[in-house]
């Protein structure tokens, strides 16, 4: 794990920011519809359901439930009534994580680009956002919706890049799952893992935080005399 001491400042000109367990805590909001999925067919939602399935695109999530819920050829229809139960809980509060709101602020504050780059669709990634009241936090917000192919292909953090108007190597992703994780180092990106859920494996991001309040990602990101 990184500590400020063993680790020179990055100071990027972007950071891209996850949006699902990394700047909003909407983890809980999936959870809590997967669980209901689940319970509707007399499943239990276990851990490595929600391991498997965190930070997944769509294709990814569709088959895996097809799978986990034995009902072969239904994903589509899963991922529907998925998501309409989602919105449902999205009418609830929708918190962000703890420090990401801070974070965020700092960052502008030094005159770093933000964006953010998502694997749910625009319209969950809009409402939860404007639920939170961060409706305007991002300039440059993609969704799975403005790619060919989502995250784990790096094409969504080359697309944010762009769109920020720098290099991927001057940039610094932030991700909480293996999918997101892999999708901006491929991109070229320095990617800091941060840990949202028990047993996810962030072993191959090049730093790694429990947290957003992390004195140490501070640190890392220039703004240790901020926090």
């Amino acid at each position: 794990m990184t500590t400020a001491a063993s680790s020179a400042a990055l100071r990027p000109a972007a950071v891209v920011f996850d949006n699902d367990g990394t700047f909003l805590e909407t983890e809980a909001v999936w959870s809590r519809a997967e669980e209901e999925l689940f319970r509707r067919r007399g499943i239990a939602f276990l851990p490595e359901h929600k391991l498997e399935l965190i930070g997944t695109s769509f294709a990814h999530a569709s088959v895996a439930l097809e799978g986990f819920l034995g009902e072969p050829g239904g994903g589509p229809a899963i991922m529907e009534e998925l998501v309409a139960l989602v919105h449902v809980e999205l009418d609830g509060d929708v918190p962000v994580m703890p420090g990401a709101d801070r974070l965020v602020d700092a960052l502008r504050a030094r005159g770093v680009a933000v964006g953010m780059a998502t694997n749910a669709g625009r319209g969950f990634a809009e409402k939860a956002l404007h639920r939170a009241g961060h409706a305007d936090t991002f300039p440059v917000l993609l969704t799975a919706e403005d790619v060919t192919s989502p995250k784990p292909a790096p094409e969504i953090y080359l697309a944010a890049a762009a769109a920020l108007g720098v290099d991927p190597a001057d940039c610094v992703a932030v991700e909480d799952s293996p999918t997101g994780v892999t999708a901006a180092v491929a991109a070229g990106m320095t990617v800091l893992g941060v840990t949202s859920f028990p047993g996810v494996d962030l072993s191959h991001a090049h730093h790694r935080h429990p947290s957003l309040e992390d004195p140490a990602l501070w640190a890392l990101l220039g703004l240790d005399d901020a926090v």
